[in-house]
């Protein structure tokens, strides 16, 4: 198995600042924030970096579906960015921002970049901690999630990452 470090990186119109190593893939998830009361968690296998951008080093591109934000190039490669809370299926609550928190992820040979309202950091997760969504989860979600983690004053989402890379909303690039 494959333990590369996830690094959590602030950029600024100037650079980037000091990275911080963040913890090493197995059982480890990145926990953030889809809206302002939507936390959820990713496996950090498929996560290659968690940064905050600038929001005008995002290009819009025409005629795209309201979740993609547009391009960003990123280490010498273009990569689209899309909304998460957008493409699956939420409602966004916050006011246009200057800054984006961006997951890069990576799955088989997809890359993206999706938008999230706050980066909240690592948690270790074991498998049996993942439980079926309960009845008051949306059902847009369902085919998102591998499941939910039921903590005493949450209740994370355990995102599919492979589903989403195959949201219908992002298959406009493959035809």
């Amino acid at each position: 198995m494959n333990t590369t470090s996830l690094i959590l990186r602030r950029e600024t119109a100037q650079g980037t600042l000091a990275p911080a190593l963040l913890g090493k893939s197995g059982n480890t998830h990145l926990k953030f924030h889809l809206g302002l009361q939507t936390p959820a968690v990713m496996p950090t296998r498929h996560i290659q970096e968690a940064i905050t951008v600038p929001a005008q080093r995002v290009s819009p591109m025409p005629n795209m579906p309201p979740c993609m934000l547009g391009l960003i190039n990123r280490r010498s490669r273009v990569v689209w960015v899309a909304d998460l809370a957008l493409l699956l299926g939420l409602p966004i609550a916050q006011a246009l921002s200057h800054q984006y928190n961006l997951i890069l992820m990576q799955v088989g040979t997809v890359s993206l970049a999706m938008r999230v309202h706050e980066i909240d950091g690592i948690l270790s997760i074991s498998p049996e901690m993942i439980q079926a969504p309960p009845a008051h989860i949306p059902a847009t979600l369902i085919p998102y999630l591998r499941g939910c983690i039921l903590q005493p004053a949450e209740v994370l989402l355990a995102l599919n990452a492979e589903a989403i890379v195959q949201s219908s909303a992002l298959q406009f690039h493959s035809a």
